[in-house]
């Protein structure tokens, strides 16, 4: 941790100090502003493109007005309450602190004979205008979108929660990047100690900046370097996430990331989507469940497909019509590895490709590659169907991470099932759900409220209930208000 430098009663050693640390001399766009106002030197640190210039024009024309008799008695008061006139300022007396500060966006000057330096936080970043977010659409309902702007995101968050308990946290991460993290959660709700371990977790964290966000703020959180399930759930959703705060959970909000991270998240919270709760409530029921069968379908279609085309007596006679007439030229296991690896290079492919030319990809790919892979005897046609009901079943799903470990277990599930048949298919599956079954999610069963078993939380999980007759909180986050209002 960095050591404190307090304030000297030296006006040019601290401007000095200051001007040395931020290497002003070496970046074009640190810039130090050496000013006189009312018979005394200023300084004003700022960083170019970072500031509003208007607001700070305006302070310039209240300074320049100033009288030497008005700053005689009470200087710092006299700043700070009358001739100051903005909102957002603060005083610091570490100099290394003023300086960490200032390669943040708020403005520290720096006034001769005052034991403390102003702090004008008159920042702006570039930022993009909330939009839909891409992954989590609907068909009805807000187009607001969070942006890579924190002061943005949780402007957002209060717009929907209008709530007196609402805490927005401010810290930072990172030695060299101090990245802005807001922790975010309802005080009259949250279980306290799930927010004080959520704390003690990120003040742990030790790193020189954060090059991914929350993506890299996840690696650290989730524990198991290489469980390939996300233990946490993303948002970009401002209305998914006001949800999330009314449960009990608590929200991370990264600067520089439109994504909010929701914890603790279990492996059903992945499986939810916000077009459940804008339709009526018999039709959420259906979209849930046809999701829930598009995915578990994209895990087990493929495994279960291969075991009952290579091994006899194991359907009845009236499903005996499952099963490829002709193999191909390469075996069937053989086939459905490099379809899959296929589609992920396909996927790939669609990132760096234009939005313009998106569509042509897929035409080349559906037509050319599989067609004509089939008509030359690479793939047989049974082979492309289950594939196409498993990629579907992928992208179905309402969780990116979720749906890319899915991935990873249905391929596993293959091989494994290739290799030692029967007993390798009912063997693996139960390793799956055990490995379910054993992971945590900050100290809470993956797996809840499937185990440990909660009837009322399962029959939440699998039915979509109308809002009016849902009044409890899910136990598992130990919220003070269990009930609903």
């Amino acid at each position: 941790m960095e050591k404190e430098k307090h304030l000297s009663h030296d006006y040019d050693e601290n401007i000095q100090y200051i001007h040395d640390y931020l290497a002003v001399d070496k970046s074009f766009d640190l810039i130090q502003l050496n000013l006189h106002y009312a018979g005394r030197r200023m300084s004003l640190f700022l960083i170019d493109g970072l500031i509003k210039d208007e607001m700070l024009h305006y302070l310039m024309k209240f300074l320049a007005l100033l009288d030497e008799e008005e700053l005689e008695e009470n200087p710092l008061e006299q700043l700070m309450q009358r001739f100051i006139p903005y909102v957002e300022i603060d005083t610091e007396t570490d100099l290394n602190k003023t300086a960490n500060l200032v390669l943040g966006g708020p403005s520290a000057l720096v006034v001769e004979g005052l034991d403390k330096i102003i702090l004008i936080d008159a920042r702006t970043y570039p930022v993009r205008s909330p939009s839909e977010p891409d992954l989590e659409r609907v068909v009805r309902g807000s187009r607001d979108g969070f942006v890579e702007t924190i002061i943005f995101n949780t402007a957002l968050t209060r717009r929907k929660v209008r709530d007196r308990s609402l805490r927005m946290e401010y810290t930072s991460i990172g030695r060299r990047s101090k990245t802005d993290i807001c922790i975010c959660y309802l005080a009259d709700i949250a279980d306290e100690k799930k927010v004080e371990a959520l704390k003690a977790h990120l003040e742990k964290i030790d790193t020189d900046g954060l090059p991914m966000a929350e993506k890299t703020i996840e690696e650290y959180l989730s524990g198991k370097t290489w469980n390939p399930y996300p233990t946490i759930r993303y948002t970009e959703r401002p209305d998914t996430a006001a949800a999330h705060l009314y449960e009990g959970h608590i929200l991370i909000i990264v600067d520089g990331s439109p994504s909010v991270m929701i914890t603790p998240a279990t492996f059903w919270h992945h499986l939810q989507h916000a077009e459940e709760y804008r339709q009526k409530p018999f039709i959420g029921v259906y979209l849930r469940l046809v999701r829930f069968l598009a995915v578990f379908a994209s895990l087990f279609i493929l495994p279960f497909y291969y075991l009952v085309s290579t091994t006899t007596n194991l359907l009845p006679e009236m499903l005996h019509f499952i099963g490829p007439k002709e193999i191909g030229l390469i075996p069937l296991i053989y086939q459905f590895i490099l379809a899959e690896v296929g589609v992920d290079v396909l996927r790939m492919a669609a990132i760096h490709v234009p939005s313009s030319l998106a569509t042509a990809l897929g035409l080349v790919s559906a037509i050319l590659i599989g067609q004509i892979a089939v008509e030359v005897g690479l793939f047989s046609n049974e082979v492309i169907l289950y594939l196409a009901i498993a990629v579907m079943g992928t992208f179905a799903t309402p969780s990116y991470e979720f749906s890319l470990a899915n991935r990873i277990i249905r391929i596993f599930l293959l091989i494994i099932t290739a290799i030692f048949g029967v007993k390798g298919f009912v063997i693996s599956i139960t390793c799956y759900l055990l490995y379910l079954i054993h992971l945590k999610t900050f100290y809470v069963g993956y797996f809840w409220p499937f185990i440990p078993f909660n009837l009322q939380a399962f029959l939440n999980v699998l039915i979509r209930r109308p809002v009016p007759h849902n009044h409890s909180r899910p136990s598992f986050l130990h919220p003070k208000d269990p009930d609903r209002l």
